[in-house]
């Protein structure tokens, strides 16, 4: 599906080379450093640039949502939505504050939205089926989701984005990304359970219960990616591994969120090990089960400010701190430069 290849470390030794000899401490600036090094194997070019910086939000429905599983109602999706493309929600904001284009896919939600100039409809279908009791849905609809993602990405990238990050919006989601955490990492579903956006010990305990049941369901299935998305996928998971791969095809910088984000990582990573080597990991969710993802991937999270909320709303927090490494790295002085002496 995907041609994606490591950067070339031809030039390594140079780009470490110029980062330690700035007017500072070896190793001073900490993960700035390491967000440079990895900017400037992308990108091959000797000033880093960030240039149209891109919040895709991919928006969906969950069957198993109609548990009850979940603080809020599945109209909530549909509602969120609406906030987004209102300008109301956090990652708007965030997005205005930080000089950061935004757009929002509808990947499945169970009502359709009005158009919108904000808007891009992928519907694979009105929500996904409930994969406590069959699978949420079907291989041919997550091998499409995947390639609709993968145009979502190409889109913005012909406008001359170099750089995107992945936001999601779907009551019902945390269950889908830590089924795809237990299967991927096969742990019991009580390692990597959590409370979402904020549910009580009886939702939690239905919670756990009927992701158990899926996986119980479908373990003999799961024997790749693609089997997993099947499984107990969402589709605005399935369209962010899709989104994922091909920006990491097209050798752009790739801003990974928090748990759900993580969980299409994962599958992405699992998929096309050398995609990991464009993703840059933002914050680490308070969400129970994203510090054992982000341990698996071997992931050194930027920020870690307590959040849980999703939207992508990490990933746009980052992004002056990556425009900062770039900073560093093109216009601060070298000790021959400055003409400091150490």
């Amino acid at each position: 599906m995907f041609t994606i290849t490591l950067p070339s470390s031809a030039n390594q030794d140079a780009i470490q080379h110029k980062i330690n000899t700035k007017t500072k401490p070896l190793g001073s600036l900490g993960q700035l450093e390491n967000i440079a090094e990895q900017i400037a194997l992308i990108q091959q070019n000797e000033k880093l640039s960030i240039e149209q910086p891109y919040m895709l939000v991919f928006a969906a429905d969950h069957g198993i949502a109609a548990h009850g599983i979940s603080i809020a109602p599945q109209a909530v999706t549909q509602q969120m939505v609406a906030n987004f493309l209102h300008g109301g929600a956090a990652i708007n904001c965030f997005c205005r504050s930080n000089d950061m284009a935004m757009m929002v896919i509808d990947a499945g939600i169970l009502v359709e939205p009005d158009n919108h100039p904000m808007l891009l409809k992928q519907r694979i279908a009105a929500g996904t089926l409930d994969f406590s009791q069959q699978n949420a849905m079907s291989r041919e609809q997550a091998v499409t989701a995947i390639e609709y993602g993968a145009n979502a990405v190409n889109h913005v990238y012909q406008q001359g984005t170099n750089l995107v990050a992945f936001g999601e919006m779907g009551i019902g989601n945390t269950s889908s990304a830590t089924a795809i955490m237990a299967s991927i990492l096969n742990l019991p579903i009580d390692e990597c359970i959590g409370r979402g956006t904020g549910i009580d010990d009886q939702q939690l305990s239905l919670k756990e219960q009927l992701i158990t049941q899926g996986l119980n369901r479908h373990q003999a299935s799961m024997v790749d990616p693609i089997s997993i998305l099947t499984a107990v996928g969402g589709f605005e998971i399935a369209q962010i591994v899709g989104g994922m791969l091909k920006a990491a095809e097209n050798k752009m910088v790739v801003l990974v969120d928090g748990f759900i984000a993580t969980a299409a990582a994962m599958l992405a990573v699992e998929m096309y090990p050398a995609a990991k080597a464009y993703f840059i990991f933002c914050h680490c969710s308070q969400e129970a089960g994203h510090q054992r993802m982000l341990n698996h991937l071997d992931a050194s999270p930027l920020l870690s400010l307590g959040l849980r909320l999703g939207e992508g709303t990490g990933a746009a927090l980052s992004l002056p701190l990556i425009r900062s490494a770039c900073a560093f790295y093109n216009d601060m002085a070298s000790f021959e430069q400055a003409g400091v002496t150490v």
